[in-house]
C-alpha cells in the first residue's frame, strides 16, 4: 500500500490549508482507494497559523482583544502546554477590518498584546507570535503599550494609534513590557526579511496594501525612524535592531518582538517541525505540497520549498500544486517531481471562487495518484 502525505499551505483567498488538503485527498482517493494518506495543513506564520497548530496536537481558545481600529474582535490562539500561539493577523489583520474599510495611519497593533498578556496569564513559557497578514504599520508600539509600556508627547499625554501616532512621540519606556516577558521564551515566526525603515522596510513595501498612497508610506517611514531614535535613548541596541532581518515583518511587530527580548525564526520551518512533519516524511512514498502562487518569493523559503528541502533528507519526492506558478520549469524543477497550477485547468477566476479550486484540487488530486500510483501499480504488476 502506498503511503501519501498530503501537506499544503492555504490558498489566500479561496480555501484553508485543510481545505486544499482534503480536496487533494478526494481525488487521490477516487483515482487510488487503497492509498494511505496523511493530512498536515501547514503554516508559514501568517494566516492560517491557529489553525495549522491546532490540526495537529494543539487546542483553540478564543479570546476578545481589540482589533485594529480599537473595536473588539474575538481572536482564537492555539494552546498546548504551556506554549500559546498568537496569530497576528487573526487579531489585526486586514480581513477583521469592520467593512474592509483600510486605517494604514491609525491601525493598532494592541490587541496583539493583549493576546501575549492572556498567554502570560495563563503561565505561559512560549509565546509563538505569527507575523503576517496585519493592517497595521505602528512599529509594535501598540503592543508595546498594551504590555506596560509609556509612549507619550512631549506635554506627558498618551500619543494616539497607529504609525501616525508616532510622529507625536517624545519619550519612550518600555521596561515594563521587557519585564513582562523577561522569564518567557518569545518566538517570532516569519518568512519576512524585510528591515523595519528604508525602501525595503515595513512602509515601503507593505504599507500600500494596507492603503497608504505614496505620501502616507512616507510619513509612516519617518514615523517609524522617529520611534526608533526615541526607543535608542532606553535601549542601547534599537537602532542595530531595526536593521535586522524580520524587523519590518508585520508592520513592525517583528521589531516590538525583538525589543522584548524576542528570537526570530523561519515560519516555515518552525511549524514543520512544531506539527511533526520530519516523521511523516521518513515514511512517506512521497508528498504533495502547495500554496495560492508559486513565485520567485516561494523560492526564498516559503513553505513548500522548505518542505522540499526537509524531505530531500529521506530520499522523498515532492509534488506541488499551486493556484498560479510563475515560475518556469527549471527553476521548480530543482525542488519539485511535478507542479500543477489550477490557472492552467481553467479559464475562469479561481482565486476567489472556493468551490472551484476545490474542484480543480480534486482533479489534481487524481492525476497524481493516475501517474505516480497507477506508474508504481504497473511497474509492481511486471
Amino acid at each position: 500500500m502506498a503511503s501519501v502525505l498530503i501537506a499544503p499551505d492555504k490558498f489566500k483567498g479561496s480555501l484553508s490549508a485543510d481545505e486544499v488538503a482534503l480536496a487533494l485527498e478526494r481525488g487521490l482517493l477516487e483515482a487510488a482507494p487503497d492509498t494511505r494518506v496523511d493530512r498536515l495543513p501547514l503554516a508559514d506564520g501568517g494566516e492560517g497559523s491557529v489553525a495549522a497548530a491546532c490540526a495537529g496536537r494543539f487546542d483553540l481558545r478564543g479570546i476578545t482583544v481589540s482589533g485594529p481600529t480599537g473595536q473588539p474582535v474575538t481572536a482564537g490562539v492555539a494552546v498546548h502546554g504551556r506554549t500559546v500561539l498568537v496569530e497576528a493577523a487573526a487579531v489585526c489583520g486586514l480581513g477583521v477590518l469592520p467593512g474592509g474599510r483600510k486605517a494604514p495611519l491609525t491601525a493598532t497593533s494592541h490587541g496583539v498584546g493583549e493576546a501575549i498578556r492572556y498567554a502570560l496569564d495563563g503561565d505561559a513559557d512560549t509565546i509563538v507570535l505569527a507575523l503576517g497578514g496585519v493592517a497595521t504599520t505602528d512599529g509594535g508600539a501598540g503592543l508595546l503599550r498594551s504590555l506596560g509600556a509609556v509612549l507619550t508627547r512631549a506635554d506627558g499625554t498618551s500619543i494616539g494609534p497607529g504609525g501616525r501616532g508616532l510622529a507625536d512621540l517624545h519619550t519612550v519606556d518600555i521596561t515594563e513590557a521587557r519585564a513582562a516577558l523577561k522569564d518567557v521564551d518569545l518566538v517570532l515566526a516569519t518568512d519576512v526579511d524585510n528591515p523595519l525603515l528604508g525602501p525595503t522596510g515595513a512602509a515601503a513595501v507593505y504599507g500600500p496594501q494596507k492603503g497608504a498612497n505614496a505620501a502616507e508610506v512616507r510619513e509612516l517611514d519617518g514615523a517609524l525612524a522617529g520611534f526608533v531614535h526615541r526607543v535608542a535613548a532606553g535601549v542601547p541596541d534599537a537602532a542595530r535592531l531595526a536593521e535586522t532581518h524580520g524587523a519590518g515583518a508585520a508592520g513592525g511587530l517583528g521589531y516590538a518582538g525583538m525589543l522584548l527580548g524576542g528570537r526570530v525564526c523561519s515560519g516555515a520551518d518552525y511549524f514543520l517541525t512544531l506539527l511533526g512533519a520530519d516523521e511523516l516524511l521518513a515514511a512517506s512514498d512521497f508528498v504533495v505540497t502547495g500554496e495560492g502562487s508559486l513565485d520567485e518569493q516561494s523560492l526564498s523559503g516559503k513553505l513548500p520549498v522548505a518542505l522540499a528541502r526537509r524531505a530531500r533528507r529521506y530520499g522523498t519526492e515532492v509534488h506541488a500544486v499551486a493556484g498560479r506558478c510563475t515560475l518556469p520549469a527549471e527553476r521548480t524543477a530543482a525542488h519539485f517531481r511535478s507542479v500543477q497550477a489550477l490557472t492552467d485547468l481553467t479559464d475562469q477566476d479561481c482565486a476567489h471562487d472556493s468551490d472551484l479550486s476545490a474542484r480543480l484540487l480534486e482533479r489534481c488530486g487524481r492525476a497524481l495518484a493516475e501517474g505516480r500510483l497507477g506508474r508504481e501499480r504497473t511497474e509492481t504488476a511486471r
